[in-house]
């Protein structure tokens, strides 16, 4: 099965492994990756637990759990990744329509592994003539844009 964080790599050789505990992501960008099949799988306590310290709040693990079962993820795009800076959209489906969460996400090395800090969220809307993030083929304009 391919990988939910749409590396093109297969599962079991993308993110499981570091959803599982058997490697440490090396980059923030394998984070920001790994992260994001977590919310797919609804991995609350990968969520947390990948974050700084100051941002790990034990208590945010049933509201991630129930947020990421109350939508069905599309997708991510990775826009930009540096340093300790990644920027990215990812798309979902809920009762409403398709929506993009689109941020640039701050990372920091803490006690020899990376881990999310904070980020920026940016207002955004799904460009009419890109492919539609529901994988039908179309772009969004033909697609689920015609439905929201």
């Amino acid at each position: 099965m391919l990988c939910y964080c749409k590396s093109k790599k297969e599962f079991s050789e993308c993110c499981e492994p570091y959803l599982i505990g058997e490697k440490k992501v090396s980059s923030p960008l394998e984070l920001m990756r790994s992260r994001y099949s977590a919310y797919v799988l609804g991995d609350g306590h990968y969520i947390v637990n990948s974050a700084a310290k100051e941002a790990r709040y034990e208590d945010d693990i049933a509201l991630i759990e129930e947020y990421a079962r109350s939508v069905k993820w599309l997708g991510l795009e990775i826009v930009k990744a540096q340093k300790d800076i990644v920027e990215f959209k990812a798309y979902y489906e809920d009762n409403n329509g398709v929506h993009v969460q689109h941020e640039r996400s701050n990372f920091i090395f803490e006690d020899d592994t990376w881990l999310y800090k904070d980020g920026k969220l940016f207002n955004s809307k799904i460009e009419r003539n890109i492919l539609c993030p529901c994988q039908s083929g179309k772009k969004y304009k033909k697609c689920c844009q015609k439905t929201s």
